[in-house]
């Protein structure tokens, strides 16, 4: 199969070096060093046991360069799609299929599921709408990312737990392409059931994301350290409820209580929150999607989210200072 991956950073870079290991055409979107890296001296994928695999693959800025592909894997963070999604149906022939694997609510929320909120564009996500304009959603398969990943030199990536990426239909069906899709990541070595809902795995995850990551990128905190200490845990549990009633109102169920998510996050250990890792490489912060997209969506079903908001606000402004300093914020050990 023909496959572009938009985005070869973390994730979609251990996606393309096992893809293309599996033996698939796979080309990468990348820039700057990482892609000069990448041409230079192939993507390397290091494991957790030190053992290592580099794949030379294809690799352009430009996609009217990238040609067209049978699937497109867009593993952009929420907050970089805007600014491509026109350039994106470059790679599109009539029967592509799109992976989109963005962490948060996705821009395609309220497109496929009808009700009196069907095609409406949240405003943090895809502000007027721009994405879904250019990216059918008739196109669209969603995994919810769960592996652990960091980009730690250009070019190298390192895997550090976790292979499972279910995916599913916008609409919930069990269709023949998403079954398609679902085999072609087994194949590759990963986990990839097929959701039957969608949107409850989206909120599953994202339970997490909302409290876990601003929170480690205001603290500089490992997620142990979050759950470990009285007082961030009692604001990670606060922030979950809210999350978890504003799903409820818009009809999503989450399939594991509160405790039991935060416990599971618990295992992880001394591990960096993306948002936390941005922070110390002086990255944009993914806030919009993660934090601001549920603060929005409880303004729109009327559900209180004031920890949420209170977490946003200051975390955004973080973003704002390292953006005006143009300098990453790191706390170091004398």
């Amino acid at each position: 199969m023909r496959i572009c991956v938009v985005g070869a950073g973390a994730i979609g870079g251990y996606l393309a070096v096992e893809l293309a290991a599996a033996g698939h055409d796979v080309t990468i979107i990348a820039r700057g060093s990482h892609l000069d890296a990448i041409r230079k001296h192939g993507l390397r994928l290091v494991y957790r046991d030190g053992a290592e695999h580099t794949a030379h693959l294809p690799g352009t800025s430009s996609f009217a360069d990238a040609g067209q592909h049978d699937l497109v894997i867009v593993a952009l963070k929420a907050h970089q799609i805007p600014a491509v999604a026109a350039e994106i149906p470059r790679l599109f022939h009539e029967l592509t299929t799109v992976l989109t694997l963005q962490n948060g609510i996705p821009w395609w929320y309220f497109h496929g599921v009808g009700g009196r909120h069907e095609g409406h564009a949240l405003q943090t996500v895809d502000p007027g709408g721009s994405i879904a304009r250019h990216i059918e959603s008739r196109r669209v398969i969603h995994s919810v990312v769960y592996p652990a990943a960091e980009v730690t030199a250009p070019g190298v990536i390192h895997h550090h737990e976790g292979n499972r990426f279910p995916v599913g239909e916008l609409d919930n069906r069990v269709t023949e392409r998403v079954q398609k899709v679902s085999q072609l990541l087994i194949d590759a070595g990963f986990k990839s059931p097929v959701l039957t809902d969608t949107r409850g795995e989206v909120w599953l995850k994202l339970l997490g994301n909302v409290a876990f990551n601003p929170i480690s990128a205001l603290a500089h905190a490992t997620v142990i350290d979050m759950c470990r200490y009285s007082l961030t845990r009692n604001l990670i549990s606060d922030m979950m409820r809210e999350a978890q009633a504003v799903a409820e109102a818009l009809g999503a169920s989450i399939r594991l209580p509160i405790e039991r998510r935060i416990s599971g996050a618990e295992k992880l250990g001394q591990h960096k929150m993306s948002m936390l890792q941005d922070v110390e490489a002086g990255r944009e912060l993914e806030t919009d999607a993660l934090v601001g997209a549920v603060a929005e969506l409880g303004e729109l079903t009327g559900v209180p989210t004031p920890s949420i908001k209170a977490l946003y606000a200051c975390v955004k402004l973080l973003d704002k200072t390292m953006q005006g300093a143009g300098a990453p914020l790191r706390f170091t050990r004398t």
